[in-house]
C-alpha cells in the first residue's frame, strides 16, 4: 500500500533495537484518514463475506481494527492484556510476549464474544517476531472458529513472525512490508 509507505518514510522513526516508531499517525496519535484507506485496502484483500467477527488485541490494534470493521459490518472484539472485573464467566487464554515492551501477558476473550459458528479475522498494527498474532490465533483455535485470514499493518519481513505464521497456513496480509531498518532508513519488500 504506497500511500502507507509514503507516510511511514515521511514519518516514521527507526530507533535502535529494530524499533520503528510510527506514534504519530498510527498507534498513539492516528491519522482517522489514512487508517480509513487501511480499513479499505484490508476489506479489498480479504473480500471473503464469511468474516462474523475482527479480532484483535488491546490496545493499539483497536482503532485500526474498528476502523476496519465498518467495510466488513462486523463487530471488533479484542483480547485484553489483564483480567479485570468486568470480565465475568469463562474466558479464553493465551501468553503472548510484546516485543516493544519486553513482557509477557495472559491475553483473555470472554467465550461469550467468539464460538465455532464465528468465521474470524485477525487485524493488527505490527508484526514482528509473530508472538501476539500467535497467542491471538491460539484463542480463535480455543474457540473453535474458522481463521479467514489476518491483516497487518507494518511488517518487519526480516524478523520471523511473518514466515512462521504463513507456514501454519494462514492468510496473512501485511500492507507494508520493511525489508530492512538501520540509523539511516529502511527499505520495504515489494
Amino acid at each position: 500500500m504506497q500511500l502507507l509507505k509514503d507516510r511511514i518514510l515521511k514519518d516514521g522513526v527507526v530507533k535502535p533495537g529494530h524499533v520503528l516508531k510510527v506514534d504519530s499517525f498510527l498507534n498513539h496519535q492516528m491519522d482517522i484518514q489514512l487508517i480509513n484507506e487501511i480499513g479499505k485496502e484490508f476489506r479489498r484483500r480479504f473480500p471473503s463475506d464469511k468474516i462474523t467477527k475482527i479480532l484483535t488485541i488491546e490496545a493499539s490494534g483497536i482503532g485500526i481494527a474498528c476502523i476496519a470493521a465498518q467495510y466488513f459490518n462486523v463487530p471488533v472484539i479484542f483480547a485484553k492484556k489483564a483480567q479485570s472485573i468486568n470480565i465475568d464467566g469463562d474466558v479464553y487464554q493465551s501468553k503472548v510476549e510484546s516485543f516493544t515492551h519486553k513482557r509477557t501477558y495472559d491475553v483473555i476473550l470472554s467465550k461469550r464474544f467468539l464460538n465455532a459458528d464465528d468465521h474470524v479475522l485477525i487485524i493488527d498494527d505490527f508484526l514482528a517476531n509473530g508472538c501476539a498474532l500467535r497467542g491471538l490465533i491460539e484463542i480463535v483455535k480455543q474457540a473453535g472458529a474458522t481463521i479467514e485470514g489476518a491483516g497487518i499493518v507494518i511488517e518487519k519481513g526480516f524478523q520471523e513472525g511473518g514466515s512462521m505464521i504463513r507456514e501454519q497456513g494462514v492468510h496473512l496480509e501485511s500492507l507494508a512490508i520493511v525489508e530492512s531498518m538501520t540509523d539511516d532508513g529502511l527499505t520495504f519488500r515489494g
